[in-house]
């Protein structure tokens, strides 16, 4: 019953007579309206109260999202974590945050929940920052839509993708720099509402923070390890054990970048080329020992400056180097030494498609290298060091050997000589001029070694002797053995500069023929300066060089020889062999030294 339809009869005073119907119909309707206006009020509490209690509840989520997402310092757990907080405070069935790529342009991280992996490896690759999800990153303000096929700048899904009908999009900012996006998708209330943007935008101010945070620690665990590999490269280097330094360097480079491909170059000793010395990750073993101009590359670039450079996607530049035959995206080369001295080039590459290097990365990789730079400095000083040691030491043999050996030997061969020319049975004289070639002979043998043992220590007017053994020493491996290198002469004093790549080439050509063609288990190279000429004489006991259909290599020997007024012979194969000449081959280089 409403109070309209009731009759109020309140007890008067003494003398006071009931009134009548109609007044007190009267008197109840002039209650009915403040009775229902205390229902309304009533009413709009309750309903007050209940959107405070489910602002309360939200609140609550707000502050346990932030909790989740501030629980960890690992920037990927912190990502995934922000987007299921997301999705939980909003109760959106799906939820993704694209990293935005260091270029500005694109996504190059794109973390998800709510598809399942199987539904992803059937849509094929993930968003690239194009469409609607372009659109957040082009303008960082929020939108929100109920429906998104409504939306002009939809593009639409791709094949196997699941229906999604509402959306919000959250930009994340990280000290006023734009990070990435939050995007929510399937309002199971049917809507996102301007709460649910609220909060979202909420959450995304702790996002950004807790990014920044996990970021600080991930640069000071990386920093950490970068100190750590550069304080083992020095004691190696120091220690002189192990691995070889740059495979070295290279190595832990790539480890600690998260490089797909590190490689060191070295420019050539007139600087016109680069030479990858070291090549460790993707396509490593192809890139060894290649070379190339040094013009109009990165490395060359940093050589000469001395400055790093940090290329976000190599791809997009104009400029193009011509190290990797790999589809690089982001790459960083840096100075491998000082400003002042740079030995080379530190290559260091991912591939296309994933995250790029920051300017943190760079900064912590340049300083690694010049630490690297300066181990490998004391590592020359130090074998320097003992190279003087061991020069100083061989000094010291040859003046004894030349002192005391070589005279006794001479005083041992004139007495012998002197027995010899007075002894009348000619059989004994013969037996004993032998013995006086032999001791001549060992002379002239200690006098070889005389020279190579205090050559390096000796200003010379040429490289002549060094070349040669720097040759035979590269072409042993071809070989299978040593060759064995005898000078006779002052070749060093009388060779001129313009000689020396003749010399080398000569030797280089004929080696090289012996390891290909001869199968020579033994060669002999002997360097004579005697009178006015300048001899090279090469034996091998193979089985000679045989019918080829091209002698480029011994033609230019011959006009080597010609050209300085010189001749040129080769004898394959020896007609008549001895112990001295070999079995194989025999080649007399020789021109005019005066």
């Amino acid at each position: 019953d409403t109070l309209s339809s009731m009759t109020i009869v309140e007890p008067g005073p003494p003398g006071w007579s009931e009134p009548s119907g109609q007044q007190v119909v009267r008197a109840a309707t002039e209650l009915d309206g403040p009775q229902l206006e205390l229902d309304q009020l009533l009413a709009q509490l309750i309903d007050r109260a209940q959107d405070v209690r489910a602002a309360h509840g939200r609140l609550r989520g707000l502050l346990h999202a932030n909790s989740l997402i501030t629980g960890d310092l690992t920037l990927p757990v912190v990502l995934r974590r922000i987007v299921e907080a997301a999705c939980e405070l909003v109760d959106a069935q799906y939820g993704a945050l694209g990293v935005i790529a260091t270029s500005g342009s694109g996504l190059e991280q794109f973390i998800h929940v709510g598809v399942d992996e199987d539904q992803v490896a059937l849509i094929g690759h993930l968003p690239e920052g194009k469409g609607l999800l372009g659109a957040l990153i082009d303008d960082p303000r929020p939108i929100r839509l109920r429906t998104l096929s409504s939306d002009p700048r939809s593009a639409g899904f791709p094949r196997h993708h699941p229906p999604m009908d509402s959306f919000l999009g959250v930009p994340i900012l990280v000290r006023d720099t734009i990070f990435g996006n939050l995007y929510l998708a399937g309002a199971r209330s049917g809507e996102f509402s301007v709460e649910d943007q609220e909060l979202v935008s909420s959450l995304a101010a702790s996002a950004g923070v807790a990014i920044e945070n996990a970021r600080l620690y991930e640069q000071a665990r990386r920093r950490q390890d970068w100190l750590q590999a550069a304080t083992d490269i020095t004691r190696q280097l120091l220690t002189n054990e192990g691995e070889d330094p740059l495979e070295l360097i290279a190595r832990r480079t790539r480890q600690i970048a998260d490089a797909d491909l590190v490689a060191v170059l070295l420019p050539s000793s007139d600087g016109e080329r680069l030479m990858v010395e070291v090549a460790t990750g993707v396509s490593g073993d192809e890139l060894k020992a290649v070379s190339y101009p040094v013009e109009h590359t990165y490395a060359g670039q940093v050589i000469s400056t001395g400055q790093p450079v940090l290329i976000a996607d190599l791809q997009a530049e104009q400029a193009r180097t011509q190290l990797v035959p790999i589809d690089v995206g982001a790459l960083m080369v840096l100075p491998l030494g000082s400003s002042q001295r740079v030995r080379g080039a530190l290559i260091v590459c991912r591939l296309r498609g994933r995250a790029g290097f920051a300017d943190a990365d760079l900064e912590m990789a340049t300083t690694f290298a010049n630490h690297a730079a300066i181990a490998l400095e004391l590592a020359d000083a130090r074998a320097d060091q003992q190279r003087v040691v061991l020069l100083e030491d061989r000094d010291r043999i040859a003046r004894d050997l030349h002192d005391h050996v070589i005279q006794r030997l001479f005083a041992a061969g004139l007495s012998v000589e002197s027995i010899a020319a007075a002894e009348a049975d000619r059989a004994v004289g013969r037996r004993l001029g032998l013995v006086v070639t032999d001791i001549d002979d060992t002379i002239r043998q200690i006098r070889m070694s005389i020279f190579q043992l205090r050559g390096p220590l000796v200003a010379t007017t040429s490289r002549a002797r060094a070349e040669l053994l720097a040759v035979a020493a590269e072409v042993s491996p071809l070989l299978g053995f040593d060759p064995q290198l005898s000078f006779t002469g002052p070749v060093d004093a009388v060779t001129r500069d313009d000689l020396v790549p003749d010399l080398t080439a000569v030797v280089r050509e004929a080696l090289t023929n012996a390891a290909r063609h001869a199968q020579a288990s033994m060669a002999r190279v002997e360097v004579r300066a005697t009178g006015n000429d300048l001899t090279v004489e090469i034996t091998d006991d193979g089985v000679g060089v045989g019918a080829v259909s091209r002698r480029s290599g011994l033609d230019n020997l011959r006009r080597r020889a010609e050209q300085h007024g010189g001749s040129f012979e080769l004898i394959s194969p020896v007609a008549d062999p001895s112990p001295t000449a070999g079995k194989g081959t025999y080649l007399r280089w020789r021109i005019p030294i005066t």
